[in-house]
């Protein structure tokens, strides 16, 4: 039994980073379909992060002539859930995209913006690799905000494979 666990830690990790986009499913796909020998010794890692609302903001709620000021943890904290339910639900997805194939999967969601997210979890869990989709969000889109593969490359500590549509 010790052995097993020995030989589960030395496992190399392929991590793959979904959303709600075609583009990521087609990456969980493409690995699915092109390393499924390989994913016999590998341990394959499906990644969804939770965007993080911006809660820090306040309102008034009118009542009569008063109005109550009261922050937005209410609201907040619902759409937390409604994230986390959604991350939970991909995770769901693509396990059993996974299953079908016959493929164990571990899944990791995390909260925070997907592209840092995404690189911390990359270190944490030590990954050997790390796949994603590529999403074409067209030229401007890119030049403001950049893309995630963009990032990942940039920031990831192991080789990221962006697999195009």
């Amino acid at each position: 039994m010790g052995d097993e666990k020995q030989k589960e830690g030395l496992k190399k990790k392929v991590m793959v980073a979904i959303d709600e986009s075609e583009g990521s499913y087609h990456a969980l796909m493409w690995v699915l379909n092109n390393l499924n020998e390989s994913l016999k010794s590998l341990q394959l890692v499906i990644f969804a992060a939770q965007a993080s609302p911006k809660c820090n903001s306040i309102c008034g709620s009118q009542l009569g002539f008063a109005r109550i000021y009261c922050p937005f943890s209410a609201t907040c904290n619902s759409v937390i859930e409604q994230n986390k339910k959604v991350s939970l639900g991909l995770l769901e997805k693509a396990k059993g995209i996974c299953a079908s194939k016959g493929v164990y999967v571990e899944t990791v969601t995390e909260t925070g913006d997907p592209k840092e997210t995404i690189c911390n979890a990359v270190q944490r869990h030590k990954i050997n690799l790390l796949v994603i989709g590529d999403n074409d969000n067209g030229i401007l889109r890119r030049v403001f905000q950049g893309s995630l593969g963009d990032y990942c490359l940039d920031h990831a500590k192991c080789p990221v494979l962006v697999v195009k549509n």
